[in-house]
């Protein structure tokens, strides 16, 4: 028998108005080490671009301690070995107009905190190596196989499985990449293509709709080095959960197929719109251990860097940098994340939102933009539904709430000739859903997933913020863009 709506609802009040002063921050706080970006976009190229690469392996030496837990699928999975090593691959461009330089930085992990990327943001500003930086990004590549750095997969639910030792190694290192790719930054062009896929993406969750293009930024040194920047949505959870060694998944078998095209080739990886949930075509059978996991995350990451490989890159980039961040606050409806905050499970900024029983997390927003309305990058901080980005959502008959959706979605903003997500960025706020299929369990919301009048089970609300999250966040990218693009026409 449930326990009810009612006593939920006050059981979630209870433990926002009772938060202890050390969970919680001011927005000030939160927001302190976000770089400023562009108040005003330019269309002014500079002469040429400098870009540089820098890496760090991330994998504890002692992982067979028992001191560390696989994230993303159960609680409870102490890591026993290392299949590949987790990564923190960064990438630095510079447009040369001498309003500074962008990072972007891929992390080999389940997700990141905006709390830790904060962290890393003001270590990397501190450094007398850093050059003037206008926006600093860290991604995480979402491997349901690495290290726990959220918190989550514990040895129980009620106690994290972050190591603090093991997280403040990994954010020296990739604060250290960051600062490789700054120091070894050479003159070059950059280039784009895009592959329109077939066959390599499921989408378990209704409707079935994703963004299959598999994106590819090159940029190629004077000095004969190449970076490749690759965009792709696909959930990294196929080696399954069964598993215990840790792993990059599929993206360190891509990487390793294209960085084999050449012998001065670096490749960084970062994830899409995933929520919904966006996996590998064979996905199901992952699920199933129905296949040799192992052997499928390596086969289709090899597939993806041939594929890679195969886009020509024909369409050079003049040299321009557009850079627009902002914070936001999110309504946090999930009273259960909450409560992991408040015993220390997770490390959030929250704040009580207006008043004592209401929850805000403090997280961002962001818009890169290569040339001249050429490429645009949306910094999504979590998992985002791909209707959130191209506007396919399910009808009000389809629906769970049995209503339209009503959003300006990202691929409607900007006006680039070509765009996409750059997913779980800067924060892992976990499911990003529009609210017209938003649908909890009548007895236990956020404990139990509910299932529609359609006999859809809606598991991805159990690990959301709220049917608020979506609206809140496209609004404010709409607006940020909106007023860094109208103020360049002034």
């Amino acid at each position: 028998m449930g326990i009810g709506r009612t006593a939920i609802k006050t059981l979630a009040k209870a433990v926002i108005a009772t938060l202890p002063k050390r969970c919680l921050t001011t927005a000030e706080r939160a927001n302190a080490g976000l770089p400023a970006g562009d108040a005003t976009f330019s269309c002014a190229p500079g002469e040429t671009f400098t870009c540089g690469f820098g890496k760090a392996v991330l994998t504890p030496d002692d992982v067979a301690s028992g001191a560390y837990y696989i994230a993303g699928y159960d609680s409870n999975n102490p890591a026993k070995t290392v299949l590949d090593d987790m990564y923190a691959r960064a990438v630095y461009l510079d447009d040369g107009t001498g309003r500074g330089g962008v990072v972007l930085c891929a992390v080999d992990c389940v997700g990141l905190s905006r709390k830790d990327v904060n962290d890393i943001r003001r270590a990397v500003l501190a450094s007398a190596d850093a050059p003037l930086l206008k926006s600093i990004n860290i991604a995480a590549t979402h491997s349901h196989s690495a290290v726990d750095t959220q918190g989550l997969w514990g040895p129980k639910i009620t106690k994290s499985g972050r190591n603090e030792a093991f997280l403040q190694t990994l954010k020296t290192r990739v604060a250290g990449a960051i600062l490789d790719a700054c120091r070894g930054a050479v003159r070059g062009r950059l280039f784009y293509g895009v592959l329109a896929t077939e066959g390599l993406q499921a989408d378990v969750r209704a409707p079935e709709t994703f963004d299959p293009n598999l994106t590819k930024i090159l940029f190629r040194g004077e000095d004969g080095s190449e970076i490749v920047l690759v965009n792709f949505a696909a959930h990294a959870e196929l080696m399954g959960s069964k598993t215990t060694a840790v792993s990059a998944d599929f993206p360190a078998y891509m990487i390793r197929e294209i960085e084999k095209s050449g012998p001065h080739v670096n490749a960084v990886f970062f994830n899409g719109a995933i929520g919904g949930m966006i996996s590998a075509k064979e996905i199901k059978k992952v699920y199933r251990h129905e296949i040799d996991c192992e052997a499928y995350a390596k086969a289709y990451g090899k597939t993806l860097g041939e594929l890679v490989n195969g886009i020509p890159c024909e369409t050079e980039i003049e040299p321009l940098v557009n850079a627009a961040c902002a914070p936001v606050a999110l309504p946090a409806d999930n009273f259960a994340l909450i409560f992991a905050r408040r015993i220390g499970v997770l490390n959030n900024d929250i704040a009580r939102g207006g008043k004592r029983s209401a929850a805000v997390v403090f997280s961002e927003t962001g818009y890169l933009e290569l040339g001249c309305q050429r490429v645009g990058l949306f910094l999504v901080p979590g998992e985002l539904f791909p209707e959130l980005w191209n506007g396919a959502f399910l009808s009000a008959a389809e629906s769970a709430a049995g209503a339209e959706a009503h959003y300006r979605v990202l691929n409607t903003l900007g006006g680039c000739d070509h765009r996409f997500v750059v997913g779980l960025c800067n924060d892992e706020l976990g499911y990003i859903l529009p609210d017209n299929d938003f649908l909890t369990d009548a007895d236990r919301p956020y404990l139990n997933a509910a299932h529609d009048r359609h006999g859809r089970r809606h598991y991805e609300e159990t690990n959301s913020l709220g049917p608020a999250t979506a609206r809140v966040l496209l609004d404010a990218t709409a607006d940020l863009i909106d007023a860094a693009q109208a103020a360049s026409m002034k």
